[in-house]
């Protein structure tokens, strides 16, 4: 109950103090499949059709904490996901040439045993809302686990560091003049090997991913929808190497509406193909989340998104993620 309580103070505080601040660029929340197996890779987070404009910069800390439970097991294979992992990540992007935009975003990753289990317990509980192995599995542990034939992952201690490092970059294809309501722009994302793959900080693959965003406002820019397709062409890495695939499809949709000039309520999809072959488990195929949360003006250049993530398609993804990004252009 404490993470409810201190995101409603959050709100009612930052709502409290944005009172009298310009409306806010409607944009997708900036999250991505957080599965341990999953987030190692150059899998983008979603990003707007907007850029920004020729000398403006802007600095974004990200807040991932995902808690996973998962576990299968047939002849051929076997998996067990149960664990927590808080990803930080500082993102800055520069605009420049009025067409163009580059940026870099810098991971530090931190897989725990956690202390969320009780809390999901108790919600999944209220609510009705099926257990899944947490009936099962010991509260609060640590093991993210898969073994096939000769190819394995094995960690069960905690683990932090600096993750893989990404240098992205946009041009602006259509939306270029004021008052424009449609948007598009071709957007790039470089990762590169630098976190270390035996403490799952990082896959060992150097990972291109190429992709469309498309960003769409109606009624006085009011109303946002959000949609973004592309792929990521990855080397080879040094997990699961005989099962990792070398190119993945990925998207998303999304919507806000801007309910008041500092409060935007926010609902998007995110989704991609299997980073995997040779496995009949959801947690190595492809998935579908569900983000749910919104934007909170802290004043005219600085914002807060809240969020939290469920898996659709079940296993695929952690059972919940909490997401809070904190944003500012200068």
């Amino acid at each position: 109950m404490h993470i409810v309580r201190l995101t409603l103070v959050t709100i009612f505080l930052s709502c409290s103090l944005s009172l009298s601040v310009k409306a806010q660029e409607l944009v997708p929340l900036t999250t991505s499949n957080q599965n341990p197996l999953v987030a190692i890779y150059g899998l983008p987070a979603t990003a707007p059709g907007t850029i920004l404009s020729s000398g403006q910069a802007e600095l974004e800390l990200r807040v991932d904490l995902a808690s996973s439970c998962s576990t299968s097991d047939n002849s051929d294979e076997s998996i067990l996901l149960d664990g927590e992992t808080t990803r930080y990540t500082l993102a800055l992007r520069y605009g420049i040439r009025g067409d163009f935009e580059i940026g870099m975003e810098i991971p530090y990753v931190g897989h725990s045993e956690g202390f969320l289990d009780n809390f999901i317990y108790n919600w999944h509980d209220f609510f009705g809302l099926p257990q899944g192995e947490r009936d099962t599995l010991e509260e609060d542990q640590l093991t993210y686990a898969y073994q096939r034939n000769d190819s394995s992952i094995s960690l069960d201690d905690e683990e932090s560091g600096f993750g893989d490092l990404r240098f992205t970059g946009a041009w602006h294809l259509v939306g270029k003049h004021k008052g424009d309501t449609h948007h598009l722009a071709l957007r790039s994302s470089l990762k590169l090997p630098t976190g270390d793959d035996e403490k799952l900080l990082g896959s060992g693959s150097t990972d291109l991913a190429l992709w469309l965003s498309s960003s769409h406002f109606y009624q006085q820019e009011s109303v946002g929808l959000f949609a973004s397709a592309g792929m990521i062409f990855l080397t080879d890495g040094d997990l699961l190497a005989e099962q990792q695939r070398n190119i993945v499809g990925f998207g998303s949709l999304g919507a806000a509406w801007q309910i008041f000039d500092a409060v935007a309520l926010k609902l998007q999809f995110d989704g991609h193909t299997g980073f995997y072959d040779d496995s009949d488990f959801a947690e190595l195929g492809p998935s579908v989340q569900l983000v749910m949360g919104g934007s909170i003006a802290m004043g005219n250049d600085t914002s807060l998104d809240l969020a939290v993530s469920e898996d659709i398609v079940v296993d695929s993804a952690p059972d919940v993620v909490f997401h809070l990004a904190l944003r500012t252009r200068f």
